[in-house]
This record gives structure tokens, C-alpha cells and sequence, in this order.
């Protein structure tokens, strides 16, 4: 019998696949489960006598339809190589990514500009007093203004086919701009014009991080690496995105979505706004929800590059050269 090729062996041996999209399923199980439980009323499985009630059943069913979702997609494409897998699971992360771009515009745009005709005392005339006292509650801007805004921003990115992290850089540059200008030539500044660039340089910085780890710009101390074979590299970043990587997203996913008193389903729960009222911007809540965003979006990243990895290792073609930077 002739020996099986590398190729052959990445179709034989699919463990990598099944621990990858596990890991996947694992996350949106997770994910789920914390709206269920947080924002729905649905309760964790705390006792032997809560998993037999509804609230408790419910909470296993849904990680038990991710695990089988994975397992379902790895036999239906079990033919596919690794860089197909993942090509595939990058992209679904750059269809997020690109959504939350045009999310954080919107509502960037539209909250600013609610906080600008608040600051002047001026939106009483335009929509009328009850609807004047109603868009100064965060609990009222955040679901009628926000999530409509945030919804079309994932329609328009479902047309799109640029990141446009570019943009948003040259964006914050502009708010900045704005920020001086108006200080030093007409002496007025409110705390929501600092709070655009603060929303907007968060959301660069968390949110192209997953794009940056795939295009392999982050930092890499390779004193030694640089000198060692692809599949020695190959096993050193699959190693490392497992125990290093994916790990430290999962830390950060539990611990900021660990109850109703976390540090992101805590803001997230009453729509918190920053200290400054009605003179700020109502997105201090989108703002710890970032951080969860960054994790997740990261997770998936890693699970890509273990993927890659592992292509290596069995020496798949069509490496990406990632020497070559192209703009997005």
C-alpha cells in the first residue's frame, strides 16, 4: 500500500477540525446560554435538582445543538483542506468585524450629534418636549437609537467588501481636528466631541485586532523563530494559539460575562452612559461590550491560525505570503 500523502493525512486525520469548530461551538453556546440567562430570565444549572427544570434543560440543549452543528459541519466537509476551513471561518470573523465598523459609525455619527443639539438645549424644538426628556435616557436612546442603527450597520456590511479600519483611522484624526479647532478658536469644547474619539479609537483598537492577528502585524518577539523550518513554526503557533491564544480568550470571555454584575453585562444590562449626562455620549455600555467583542473575534481568530498552522504542518498548498501587506 503506498504511503498516504500530506494531503491524504489532513483528510484521515480531521481531529484538528473537530477541536476547532468545537471550540467555535463551545463560544456561541457560551454566548447564548449569557443572553438567556442575563436578558431572557433563564437560570444556570446551579444544582442537580435546577439541570431537571426548563430554565436548566434549556441551557444544555443549546450547547448540545452547537456540538452537534460542528460535528455536522466538519463530516459534510471533511474533504475540505485546512486553508479552506480556514478561509471560511476568517471570513464569517471579517463579516462581523466589517459590521461592527459600520455599527460604531452610525451610532458614532448619530449620538454625537444628539449629544451636540442636547448641549445646546435646542431638541425640545425640534422633536418636542416629552421626546426631548425620552432621548436624554439612556435606557431609551440605547434600544430605539442604538440596536436600529447597529442592525443597519450589518445590513450595509452584508454589500460591502471593505473593513474600513483606514477610514475609521482617518476618522478619529478628523474628530481630534475638530477637538482643536474648536478649543483654541472659539474656546468651546463639551466632554462628548472627547467622547467620539474615545468610542472610535476603542473600537479600532479592539475590533482590528483579529484582522491584524491573520495578517501577522502584531508584534512577535522572534529572536529564535526566524530561524527555525515552517513546520517547526507550524507547530509553535498551533501550540501557542491553543494554550496561549485561545485560553486567555476564554478567561477574558467568562470573567466579563460572568453574571449580571460583570464588567460587560453589567453596563450592557441599563444602558450605562458616562458620568457627564447629558453633555456626554450615551455608548459607554457599547464600550464594554467591546471587550467581549475583542475576544470573541480573537477566539476565532486563533482557531484560524491553528487551522493555518496545521496546514503547514502537513504541507498544504496555497500559504498565504503574509510578507505582503495589502491595504483593506
Amino acid at each position: 500500500m503506498s504511503e498516504l500523502t500530506s494531503s491524504d493525512r489532513s483528510i484521515t486525520d480531521p481531529w484538528q477540525k473537530y477541536l476547532g469548530w468545537l471550540l467555535i461551538a463551545l463560544l456561541l453556546g457560551y454566548v447564548t446560554n449569557n443572553f438567556l440567562e442575563i436578558y431572557l430570565g433563564f437560570n444556570k444549572p446551579n444544582s442537580i435538582t435546577n439541570i431537571l427544570t426548563l430554565s436548566g434543560v434549556s441551557g444544555l440543549v443549546v450547547y448540545m445543538v452547537f456540538i452537534f452543528l460542528a460535528v455536522l459541519k466538519v463530516k459534510r466537509s471533511r474533504e475540505n483542506s485546512f486553508r479552506k476551513e480556514s478561509l471560511e471561518l476568517h471570513s464569517y470573523n471579517v463579516f462581523f468585524l466589517r459590521g461592527c465598523f459600520f455599527a460604531v459609525l452610525f451610532v458614532g455619527c448619530v449620538d454625537f450629534t444628539l449629544a451636540l443639539v442636547r448641549s445646546l438645549d435646542v431638541l425640545k424644538y425640534i422633536v418636542g418636549d416629552s421626546t426631548s426628556r425620552a432621548l436624554g435616557l439612556g435606557n431609551v436612546v440605547g434600544p430605539y437609537i442604538h440596536v436600529p442603527l447597529i442592525l443597519l450597520g450589518f445590513f450595509v456590511a452584508r454589500f460591502s467588501r471593505t473593513l474600513g479600519w483606514t477610514w475609521l483611522a482617518l476618522l478619529i484624526v478628523f474628530a481630534e481636528l475638530i477637538i482643536v479647532l474648536s478649543r483654541y478658536l472659539f474656546s468651546y469644547e463639551q466632554s462628548f466631541m472627547a467622547d467620539l474619539v474615545r468610542y472610535w479609537y476603542a473600537a479600532l483598537f479592539l475590533f482590528a485586532s483579529a484582522y491584524t492577528l491573520f495578517d501577522e502585524g502584531h508584534v512577535r518577539v522572534d529572536v529564535l523563530y526566524q530561524g527555525f523550518s515552517i513546520r517547526t513554526k507550524a507547530f509553535i503557533n498551533a501550540w501557542g494559539s491553543l494554550v496561549l491564544g485561545i485560553l486567555t480568550m476564554v478567561v477574558v470571555i467568562v470573567i466579563g460575562f460572568n453574571g449580571k454584575t460583570s464588567i460587560i453585562n453589567s453596563p450592557l444590562l441599563v444602558f450605562e452612559i458616562t458620568n457627564q449626562g447629558i453633555n456626554g455620549m450615551y455608548i459607554k455600555y457599547q464600550m464594554a461590550f467591546f471587550l467581549g467583542i475583542f475576544a470573541a473575534t480573537m477566539l476565532v481568530q486563533f482557531v484560524v491560525q491553528f487551522f493555518d498552522s496545521v496546514a503547514d504542518i502537513y504541507s498544504e498548498p496555497g500559504k498565504r505570503d503574509t510578507s505582503i501587506k495589502i491595504g483593506k
